[in-house]
């Protein structure tokens, strides 16, 4: 029995979030090259065949299997305007039952940093996990360091909890990672019982 493939497609003012496909490859890779020595510093080390067009197709052949299977959630940030692929915002390991929660990463281009575009797919993100995908729990870490990718939480109404000691390996070695949540009931720091 084949398994329908559920497709994945959010928009935003000024973006289309939806699932990598193959096409794809050459704006990614390009992206990815000259975004190098923005993102090194924030991501786990790129495996050798990272740029590779085999690596970039086993990255779609995974999201496919991970939106049919339900368990995360790998969309691409393309900007309506002229198509332009800007980045790609991940929820990934959805759990279901008693925890209804997943964890959300997230990257942009060096081109299209601080304009805003993440922020907005953040935003349009977590919606649809909290209204479509019924998550109750969304949970993100970034290194203490990163002021952008904290900033970007904190607007989006994520709230700090607290720190994780050697949470990845980031450029080549364990660090310390601060991590925050978004609850869709959220009731931290209200002051009113009702």
């Amino acid at each position: 029995m084949l398994k329908r493939r559920r497709k994945i497609q959010l928009e935003t003012e000024r973006m289309i979030l939806r699932a990598p496909i193959h096409s794809d490859f050459k704006a990614w890779s390009r992206l990815r090259r000259e975004s190098e020595g923005f993102l090194a510093p924030w991501e786990p080390s790129w495996s050798d065949d990272h740029l590779t067009r085999k690596g970039f197709a086993n990255r779609v052949y995974w999201s496919q299997r991970s939106i049919s299977a339900g368990t995360a959630m790998p969309v691409f940030l393309q900007r309506r305007e002229d198509g332009a692929l800007m980045g790609a915002i991940t929820l990934d390991n959805i759990r279901r039952g008693p925890a209804q929660a997943a964890t959300l990463g997230y990257w942009v281009g060096v081109p299209f940093a601080r304009m805003g575009y993440m922020s907005e797919a953040i935003a349009a993100l977590v919606h649809h996990a909290f209204t479509a995908l019924d998550l109750s729990r969304i949970e993100a870490a970034c290194l203490p360091e990163n002021a952008a990718s904290r900033g970007v939480l904190e607007k989006a109404g994520f709230k700090y909890e607290g720190v994780a000691q050697s949470y990845l390996q980031i450029d080549g070695r364990w660090r310390n990672h601060v991590l925050y949540a978004n609850l869709r009931h959220d009731r931290r720091g209200k002051t009113d019982t009702g």
